[in-house]
């Protein structure tokens, strides 16, 4: 498939409206639940089964692979999204709304992990190599973005709301149809401004001509495979923990343990500077790995991803007054995390080459999915256990397998740099 619109009018909003469903659906429902009362035991393990949806997605991949377009596969999934924010937000008031808004954002997860699979298989296929490598710190940043526009603007909106309505669930309901409109101001965008034009290439044909279980088999016939899902498995053991506990640690009370910020702190936050180190870090990251290739930056990436936890080990341990402070802790976590999150990306990418590559991309992103989800649902009980302070030097260790992993992997060590043929 060759991309008939220029490919900087579609890639950012488009990996925008995979990671904005994400971001609402597994982070901004954590903030949400914390407000209106549910415990972090709760919220730890009902909000990380809310990942099952991405963890299970190579189920149907093939299915999507093999009926339709990608671009009305996604198309229809992010307008299936809308309405289910919309009903999210008229749910709150409800009696038994956890269970209620639960279920909800269950349909969504689905309908977002279907977006998922369909907006990969239209990267993969409208870009040559060159340009995925150029673009996918363009496209990491854009989903990291609308990830910290839901911890970011749609927080500073859910607490600007409390503040002024006093009624917290008032405000959420709110505050969740908001989202569930500018979903549908962006399902909008992405259909005046994708390329409609599919055309069926080598890999496409291929993929038809197979069943799911030679389209799942070849992938688990990869060189090294055990070793490749162990490592995808266990890289964001501490990052899966930390992003479920990260916001409860800042919003609870210092006699918790936390840094007593308001809702509306937390989202000024992560909304304003967290936003520029993360444009800086992911575009840095991409273009890092094009010029010199992902052998180089493999493990400095992975290191500048997860060094910034001891920022977070010094808060929880301190306390400082100065909220400049946790300013400059997340400035440098979304930093890291932009430019060292590159480096997975283009990983996993190279895990899915060959035929099937859209599926074996989703298969390969499950794993990821559920790496996230299984420590997560755990998360909430351990930082019970430990306390925040203890909580955060646990979240560090848990990373350490990852690197050690990454050490054994074979790939080719220019795999992601630009080159001299790219126009």
């Amino acid at each position: 498939m060759k991309a008939d619109k220029n490919p900087w009018y579609w890639i950012p909003i488009l990996n925008f409206a995979s990671g904005f469903p994400y971001a609402i659906i597994i982070s901004v429902s954590v903030i949400m639940y914390k407000n209106l009362g549910i415990s972090n035991e709760d919220i730890g393990i009902y909000t990380s089964l809310l990942y099952l949806p991405w963890v299970i997605k190579p189920l149907w991949s093939p299915f999507i692979d093999l009926h339709s377009t990608k671009r009305k596969w996604f198309l229809s999934m992010q307008l299936l999204i809308s309405i289910a924010f919309l009903i999210v937000g008229f749910a709150i008031p409800m009696n038994h709304f956890f269970f209620l808004s639960l279920a909800i954002f269950w349909v969504a997860a689905f309908a977002s992990a279907s977006n998922d699979v369909a907006t990969d298989g239209f990267y993969l296929l409208s870009l040559s190599k060159d340009q995925q490598s150029f673009f996918l710190g363009i496209r990491s940043t854009f989903y990291r973005l609308s990830m910290l526009t839901g911890n970011g603007l749609i927080v500073i909106i859910g607490g600007y709301l409390e503040t002024e309505f006093g009624d917290k669930t008032k405000a959420w309901s709110y505050t969740m149809i908001i989202v569930g409109l500018l979903m549908t101001l962006i399902t909008l965008y992405n259909y005046f401004t994708t390329p409609n034009s599919e055309n069926e290439t080598t890999d496409t044909i291929a993929e038809q001509q197979k069943d799911f279980a030679t389209v799942f088999s070849s992938f688990f016939k990869k060189k090294q495979i055990g070793l490749v899902l162990a490592f995808i498995l266990v890289f964001r053991l501490g990052e899966s923990q930390l992003m479920k506990m990260l916001t409860p640690f800042l919003i609870d009370t210092k006699e918790l343990g936390g840094m007593g910020l308001t809702t509306e702190d937390v989202g000024i936050i992560y909304g304003t500077f967290g936003v520029i180190a993360l444009l800086i870090g992911g575009t840095l990251g991409g273009i890092a790995i094009s010029k010199q290739g992902l052998g180089k930056w493999m493990l400095p990436m992975i290191l500048i991803m997860h060094l910034p936890i001891i920022g977070f080990i010094l808060l929880s341990h301190y306390h400082p007054e100065n909220v400049l402070f946790i300013y400059l802790a997340v400035i440098i976590e979304q930093f890291g995390y932009g430019f060292g999150f590159a480096a997975f990306l283009m990983y996993l990418i190279y895990v899915a080459e060959g035929e099937s590559k859209t599926s074996h991309y989703a298969l390969a992103t499950g794993f990821m999915a559920l790496g996230m989800m299984l420590p997560g649902m755990v998360s909430g009980y351990i930082q019970e256990y430990l306390g925040y302070g203890n909580f955060f030097i646990w979240v560090f260790c848990a990373t350490i397998p990852g690197v050690i992993l990454s050490r054994f992997l074979i790939f080719p060590a220019d795999f992601g740099k630009k080159t001299a043929t790219n126009e």
